[in-house]
């Protein structure tokens, strides 16, 4: 047997065509794509169940009224015969009225080779062909045809006594077709309103079979923020979802007792190396004290050995700050203090930490923050503003303003935003999700490794204004640069106090 092969193009074009829904199907969420299906099921069901009750009740109803017809056709036909035989003469139009008006059909009787009619709404010529030509070689026939737009059953009956006469009866099924009509649409209606059910009943089963994989969902959500505290909550409701209960909690406890023996170890690598870094540092004064006795080839070894015994001891002392907040050790010490006023005071004691050449920026409070509390860490925020600035000195050019602003309301608490502007090339997207991460470096990692930046400022920034109850940013600089954003919640005088 020869295979049959299809063509390509005929294939590429399949594939494309089902390559749409297959996208949109693909694109919807698992609890609708569970509700489809049930609907989908449903409609399926409905289709079947309707499709066998429809042609079985009409397959019944149609064949008893043809059984109907045929008998009561025969019946009318034998009385016809009768009839005819007892008086010859008589009228036969008068004779097929009396037969109509007992059975209801209109009759056609083709005798002595003229056709006589019950009704002048009929004539010979509606009968189809093979009906007649069937009858005339003496066997009874039926069939099924539309006659005035309304479905008619045909019933020839031959009666050879008299002279080989056939005699039809057409009987009208408008009336049962106008009950199949109203079956079909009932059966319709009942399969769209099975299917709407089906939907509904789908989504309350995907509902509550996902609602489990949403408290995971937003448990995870949780630990990605830092949360590691959370946990699914056992239950005995579901056997089912026990070992996946017990699994996510284990992964969890892990993943904390991971990172807290990570941020353990760089908290002891960090107090270690404080000891030998102090020894280092007071050697190197005690060689700086007498550098004018030096060569000149080794006082420039001892100015690059100062600067990255500088840089080593920033990088430990922020190393062991970010492994404190790492394991909750952390102090806050709030207090209410006038928001304008900080701004100022922390940008004023941070400018005398710049390096040399870097001229502080340009301070403005806007006038509505007169009246305006921030609740925060006065420490922390002076790390925050130094940090920025540095950056800002390090790789912008230095920061050219810092502005304090009103900021949006979250939640129904009324926010301060201070910006820190720089000159320098900006920061490119791709950068800005991982720019806070502890340290990256990105494209200006060139740049930065001629200067005394240990990538960890703008991560002790994040964290820093992540404990005072604020959200960090960066975004273009109106006159280009780089523009980084901390805010913080405010509050009213009154309620400060």
């Amino acid at each position: 047997m020869a295979a049959i092969t299809v063509p390509p193009a005929r294939t590429r074009r399949f594939r494309r065509a089902l390559r749409g829904p297959l996208e949109i199907w693909e694109r919807l969420g698992l609890r609708a794509r569970v509700t489809g299906l049930f609907a989908f099921g449903a409609l399926l069901l409905s289709l079947l169940m309707g499709g066998l009750a429809f042609y079985s009740t009409s397959h019944f109803l149609v064949g008893d009224q043809i059984n109907s017809a045929i008998t009561e056709s025969v019946s009318s036909a034998g009385t016809v015969e009768n009839a005819l035989r007892a008086q010859p003469s008589e009228f036969v139009p008068t004779l097929l009225n009396k037969v109509n008006s007992s059975s209801g059909a209109t009759s056609i009787l083709v005798y002595r080779g003229k056709p006589y009619y019950s009704s002048f709404a009929v004539s010979l010529g509606e009968v189809p062909v093979g009906l007649r030509a069937l009858v005339a070689t003496g066997t009874p026939a039926t069939q099924t045809v539309v006659l005035n737009g309304s479905p008619q059953a045909l019933v020839g009956i031959p009666i050879p006594g008299l002279r080989n006469a056939q005699y039809f009866a057409i009987y009208n099924l408008g009336e049962l077709d106008h009950t199949l009509h109203v079956l079909a649409l009932a059966l319709v209606l009942g399969g769209l309103i099975t299917t709407v059910l089906g939907g509904i009943v789908g989504r309350i089963a995907s509902g509550r079979s996902l609602r489990p994989l949403s408290a995971v969902s937003r448990a995870a959500v949780a630990i990605a923020r830092g949360d590691l505290d959370t946990r699914l909550r056992a239950t005995t409701e579901d056997p089912d979802l026990t070992g996946l209960t017990q699994s996510f909690n284990t992964m969890v406890d892990q993943l904390q007792e991971r990172i807290e023996r990570d941020a353990r170890f760089a908290s002891d690598v960090s107090h270690e190396l404080r000891s030998p870094l102090t020894t280092l540092a007071n050697t190197l004064n005690v060689l700086e004290a007498h550098a004018d006795e030096l060569t000149p080839r080794a006082q420039h070894a001892l100015e690059l050995l100062g600067a990255d015994l500088r840089r080593f001891e920033r990088m430990v002392a922020e190393l062991l700050e970010i492994s404190r907040s790492d394991t909750g050790s952390m102090d806050v010490a709030l207090e209410p203090v006038d928001a304008g006023e900080l701004v100022r005071q922390s940008v004023h004691a941070s400018s005398h930490t710049l390096p040399n050449g870097v001229a502080p920026p340009e301070v403005w409070v806007d006038p509505l923050l007169d009246n305006v509390i921030l609740n925060v860490d006065k420490r922390r925020f002076g790390r925050v503003m130094a940090n920025l600035l540095e950056n800002a000195a390090l790789y912008g050019g230095g920061a050219t303003r810092v502005a304090a602003e009103n900021g949006p309301v979250r939640g129904g608490q009324p926010t301060m935003v201070i910006a820190v502007e720089d000159q320098g090339p900006g920061v490119a997207l791709a950068e800005r999700r991982r720019i806070f991460d502890r340290f990256y470096r990105g494209q200006a990692s060139g740049r930065r490794g001629a200067s005394t930046g240990t990538g960890l400022g703008l991560a002790l920034v994040a964290e820093h204004v992540r404990l005072l109850g604020g959200l960090v940013g960066i975004e273009d600089a109106p006159g280009g640069g780089a523009r980084f954003t901390v805010e913080l919640p405010v509050f009213e005088d009154e309620e400060a106090g």
